[in-house]
């Protein structure tokens, strides 16, 4: 290794986040992008089966849903020539033990409306009547195209000169003469900031720079790819899924995707579905039908990192010169992207954030776990 990289900020991780903030950033600073894996967004973004929901999540998530949703609306044409979201509809259905969850899931509603059982079945047919009590059904909800948002931030980085090294996992960093020194597998990169995007390895990468870890925490989801019925057209139907979130199913392409909705805490490595998780999430499913589980045509696993209060980590680090938290974003990664790239954006500008976001800085702030 021999080749030294410059630049006023790296960016550690080219997933969702670091994309996003790297087609903010490049606009006014020299950017880098480091990706320990041979393509981009290896790990959770290209496993995502995203869909906007406005009800899902904490308020401040939520305040980011309600910029992203805005941004996504207006989305740069010359980037992104198709919609990034395509309309789905959600619909919560709840048993006599999941009353307690459906009733949070009003109290917090932003455009939510509630179903009878009767509802529910006409929306998704193979649903077992006998087993909701009531039912929610969010039609504002919308299927985003991860690939095309991914892609086109990264095209936007580029063409601002952004650079991109891949296989090259960082091994160390030290701040010294007012810079950066990140050693890494492919190349050492020198900058004035460094930016913590690495997802399910945040804590890690913090520690190879000489910081504390926030206590972020991987947790695996796995996800089924069923047959879709065959005396049913899936096409129109919405999400559909278990209030106490025991499971949920996308329909997709012809087939069902079906997740036990897991929240396993692992290591951060290459994840792979539990067979024993998704044959107990698959039964939850089977429960909720009247169509059985007959085959099962693949399968995959993610991981989705939070922080302890479920909010993610997005500021500076106040015990370490440029080092800049953008991780934890859990489960709401590619939905809240757009808010949460432009305000991290304009953190590391010292600029005000835009109106709307200002005022959960606090809560996204790494200093909380200090």
């Amino acid at each position: 290794m021999n080749e030294t990289i410059k630049a006023d900020i790296a960016i550690i991780g080219a997933g969702i986040a670091g994309a996003g903030l790297a087609a903010d950033v490049a606009r006014d600073y020299g950017t880098v992008l480091i990706e320990m894996e041979d393509r981009p967004g290896y790990h959770t973004t290209g496993r995502s089966a995203a869909i906007f929901i406005q009800n899902y999540g904490n308020a401040p998530i939520r305040a980011l849903n309600r910029f992203s949703a805005n941004w996504y609306a207006d989305a740069d044409k010359k980037l992104f020539p198709n919609p990034l979201l395509t309309p789905r509809g959600c619909l919560f259905v709840a048993d006599e033990d999941g009353l307690d969850h459906h009733r949070k899931l009003m109290a917090e509603d932003e455009g939510l409306q509630e179903l009878s059982p009767e509802q529910a079945v006409a929306l998704v047919p193979i649903l077992r009547r006998e087993t909701i009590a009531v039912a929610a059904y969010e039609k504002d909800s919308q299927d985003i195209d991860v690939a095309a948002l991914h892609q086109g931030w990264l095209k936007q980085a580029k063409a601002l000169g952004a650079d991109l090294v891949m296989d090259a996992p960082m091994t160390g960093a030290e701040w010294a003469g007012g810079v950066w020194r990140i050693e890494t597998a492919k190349a050492r990169v020198e900058a004035k900031v460094i930016v913590n995007a690495a997802g399910a390895w945040a804590d890690t990468v913090a520690e190879l720079a000489g910081l504390m870890r926030v206590g972020l925490q991987p947790m695996r989801r796995s996800m089924a790819v069923l047959p879709a019925p065959e005396t049913f057209h899936t096409k129109h139907w919405p999400l559909f899924g278990d209030a106490a979130e025991r499971w949920y199913c996308k329909p997709d392409g012809g087939r069902l995707l079906v997740s036990p909705s897991e929240e396993d805490p692992v290591e951060p490595h290459d994840a792979f579905a539990d067979d024993m998780v998704l044959a107990e999430g698959l039964s939850r499913f089977e429960q909720a039908v009247t169509t059985p589980v007959t085959r099962v045509e693949r399968s995959w696993a993610g991981l989705r990192t939070f922080a302890p209060d479920r909010t993610p980590v997005a500021g500076f680090d106040r015990t370490a010169d440029g080092f800049f938290w953008l991780a934890g974003q859990g489960g709401y990664g590619i939905q809240t992207a757009p808010g949460l790239s432009r305000l991290a954006g304009s953190l590391i500008r010292r600029a005000t954030p835009p109106a709307g976001l200002d005022e959960i800085v606090p809560a996204l702030s790494p200093d909380r776990f200090r």
